[in-house]
């Protein structure tokens, strides 16, 4: 189009002035360069508006990424605060029913409460969920769990049923934040298993450093009695061997012995 602008503008000149002349050369002269710098302009401008199309889908691929993103971290989050509350609900619930005796009834009414309050945190853990995901904008992110809130995540494990103890020997120490966040993440969920697959049972949590690895060891001493296993949803291994990839690392799990 602008090549056939600059053909007619041409053509209009020179039958207009003739071919020959300093007059004629002179006005060819004005009319290539008028023609080129339209030409340049109109170059510049689309140039223009494709980039200023480039960046708007660029911007909305980011924006839709990171929308996923979100949603995926929502979604592991909701996981594993359910998992771990139904857990203890059913671990506290099976371990009351098989009490007997004189101390069945303080056992079952203590049962109830560990069960209510479970419940109760869970509710409101979803409903604090729910509110975040009503809302726009990007997620509030709680603190990140470190190695001090491992003591309160065996701790919740032993009020749930289990006997679960920590182990951390001294040469842990300087640990990058992401890797005590992916230890807090391994520790909570081996526990959920241990709760899901083998009732009150022990269960021990230990720390150590090799070189420059730091390898967190859930170990439990395997299903109880007659213990019946609660199926999961099957995510949360995959979930957390994606996390721990992430920082580098290796997850393992399985019967061991």
């Amino acid at each position: 189009m602008l090549l056939g602008l600059f053909l007619g503008v041409l053509l209009t000149v020179g039958v207009g002035v003739g071919a020959d002349g300093p007059t004629s050369r002179a006005a060819v002269a004005v009319a290539v360069t008028i023609v080129l710098a339209v030409v340049i302009a109109a170059t510049s401008l689309r140039v223009r508006v494709q980039r200023k199309r480039y960046d708007a889908e660029l911007a909305a691929w980011a924006t839709e990424r990171a929308a996923q993103a979100e949603r995926l971290r929502i979604a592991s989050e909701l996981h594993d605060l359910v998992s771990h509350g139904i857990g203890l609900i059913t671990l506290r619930a099976a371990a009351a029913r098989s009490v007997t005796g004189v101390a069945a009834a303080d056992e079952h009414a203590s049962a109830l409460s560990d069960i209510e309050h479970a419940s109760r945190e869970t509710t409101a853990e979803l409903r604090r969920m729910l509110t975040v995901l009503r809302q726009p904008g990007p997620a509030p992110l709680r603190p990140a769990d470190t190695l001090a809130d491992l003591p309160g995540i065996i701790e919740v494990a032993n009020a749930g049923g289990l006997r679960a103890t920590l182990t951390v020997e001294a040469n842990v120490v300087e640990v990058s934040a992401g890797t005590q966040l992916a230890a807090c993440a391994v520790a909570r969920e081996a526990l959920n298993n241990t709760f899901r697959h083998a009732g009150p049972t022990a269960a021990e949590v230990r720390l150590a450093r090799t070189g420059t690895w730091i390898e967190v060891r859930v170990t439990d001493g395997g299903p109880q009695g007659s213990w019946r296993p609660e199926p999961g949803a099957g995510r949360g291994l995959a979930n957390l061997r994606e996390r721990i990839a992430a920082d580098g690392g290796e997850l393992t799990a399985g019967p061991h012995g």
